[in-house]
């Protein structure tokens, strides 16, 4: 059960975070580094899925979308 909570905490930190670096790319301020976001998106790809979704944002770049994946299914892994 408490695996449970950790991972929607993660996801949850996750989806806030690519908000956060969409709104500093749009206002030319310092940014989220890639390899964050990316090692967050492999435990917590839900969140990192809906934030490049929601915020447009990473969007072109294939590596986020497989570091989502990947997350997705270890989450289902996880789960169950």
């Amino acid at each position: 059960m408490e695996i449970n909570r950790l991972i929607i905490f993660a996801n949850i930190i996750n989806f806030i975070l690519y908000g956060v670096d969409k709104f500093r790319a749009k206002n030319n301020s310092w940014r989220i580094r890639e390899k964050t976001l990316l090692t967050l998106s492999i435990f917590a790809g839900v969140g990192g899925f809906l934030g490049m979704e929601i915020f447009n944002h990473k969007t072109r770049e294939r590596k986020f979308y497989i570091a989502n994946i990947i997350g997705i299914f270890l989450t289902i892994y996880l789960i169950k």
